[in-house]
């Protein structure tokens, strides 16, 4: 049985792995926490740049051993791999109960451009949105939907964040994502791209029922989401194609942002699924 080989919360590997809790700190070594078996096993399997994504991973002797594949994985992708004891453990991790895994990653961010290139045909754009579990799960429900990018622009959360990343629940390694775009920016090039730019918005003047109903629905499309509390400033939704809102059917006040994306995204996932070639 392997033996803890970093025993104090004071080893530099561990302090620096603790200071990427900051954004500051993020940027400035563009790294981040990826914590459980889920992540890690993700960012094992993912290169970014031709490089491995993971670079570290801190795990306990029982995580070693319950997780072996993803350890052994780990090691062969070229990360280094400490055993540490709980209180070390605890020190890296950013939630109550650590998993026991805790890898650090390089940042895997898309240029803007990159996405535009590859001409998507789902995109969702997360202007304003300032709660990191939102972002986190409007990327995980974006995955889900098989959206092909997502575009944080510069007002919204950090990415990076660690409750965004556990949010997504490994999502994050799964798709395209540019980050600090404008959105001014982000809907000029996806429109240039030949990408129709919804607003998704509680007080849109266009249903998303009569959407479906038109058959409008099927080409290439971005969505918008705005903030949690205030929805979308009017300079922004003046900026889309059309601002459409999800139709409450029931007594329900309204749906808050994530259940709202996954509505929308799941829309434009079937009419493209099912749009009939002209």
């Amino acid at each position: 049985m392997a033996t803890p080989e970093l025993i104090s919360p004071r080893s530099p590997r561990v302090a620096a792995a603790k200071r990427l809790a900051r954004r500051n700190f993020r940027g400035k070594e563009r790294r981040f926490i990826a914590e459980g078996p889920q992540a890690v096993r993700e960012a094992v399997e993912h290169r970014s740049g031709g490089e491995a994504t993971l670079t570290e991973l801190f795990t306990t002797v029982e995580a070693a051993e319950r997780y072996a594949d993803i350890v052994a994985a780990a090691r062969d992708a070229g990360a280094k791999v400490h055993y540490a004891d709980d209180e070390v453990l605890a020190e890296v991790s950013q939630t109550v109960t650590p998993q026991g895994l805790v890898g650090v990653c390089r940042f895997l961010d898309s240029p803007f451009e990159d996405i535009l290139k590859a001409r998507p045909k789902l995109v969702a754009v997360l202007a304003h949105v300032r709660d990191p579990g939102n972002a986190g799960t409007v990327l995980r429900c974006a995955d889900a939907a098989g959206a092909d990018a997502v575009v944080l622009t510069d007002a919204s959360v950090d990415l990076y964040n660690p409750k965004s990343v556990r949010a997504s629940v490994g999502s994050l390694f799964h798709l395209p994502v540019a980050v600090g775009v404008p959105v001014e920016q982000a809907v000029r090039g996806l429109r240039d791209a030949g990408v129709r730019i919804l607003a998704a918005d509680g007080a849109g003047q266009d249903d998303l029922d009569d959407e479906l109903d038109a058959g409008t629905m099927g080409g290439p499309t971005a969505w918008i989401f705005g903030n949690e509390a205030w929805g979308l400033p009017e300079e922004t939704r003046a900026l889309a194609d059309a601002v459409v809102r999800v139709p409450i059917h029931g007594k329900a006040e309204s749906l808050n942002l994530a259940t709202a994306a996954a509505v929308c995204l799941y829309a434009s996932a079937r009419a493209q699924r099912t749009r009939t070639p002209r």
